[in-house]
């Protein structure tokens, strides 16, 4: 596999295993790039909210950087927002499907409870 940098800092991005899926986290903002539907394969996996070892705090710093490529097909990738937490910002790859949380972002999207209908409420909006 060819070497793989952060779409948001350029930092090297490190392969971490869970429950036999492989993602790639940044060694310098913790942001993670999951391949196609990995994501959601980890999201029914009890505890797989430990590949997320990132601080919310640096994520929400890199929410800023909008306008990034695909670490695996150099595509500009687009800006995304979760149907049912919109408060979680996120940017997916139009060709290979991959798609990138920022630090704090996947354990965020993991779990879904009743304030993330008020952060929904109260969030600013995608640009």
């Amino acid at each position: 596999m060819n070497e793989l940098n952060c779409p948001k800092c350029q930092g090297d991005l490190q392969q971490v295993v869970y429950a036999n899926v492989e993602v790639e986290r940044c060694v310098e903002c913790k942001g993670i790039w999951f391949d196609s539907l990995e994501a959601q394969e980890l999201k029914e996996i009890e505890g797989s909210e430990t590949v997320d070892v990132g601080e919310p705090e640096t994520g929400s710093k890199f929410n800023e950087v909008g306008d990034i490529n695909c670490p695996k097909c150099r595509t500009k990738m687009t800006k995304m927002v979760e149907l049912n937490q919109p408060h979680i910002w996120y940017e997916k790859c139009p060709v290979c499907y991959g798609i990138w949380f920022d630090a704090g972002e996947f354990k965020d999207y993991k779990e879904e409870n009743f304030m993330d209908a008020v952060k929904g409420l109260f969030g600013k909006e995608r640009r």
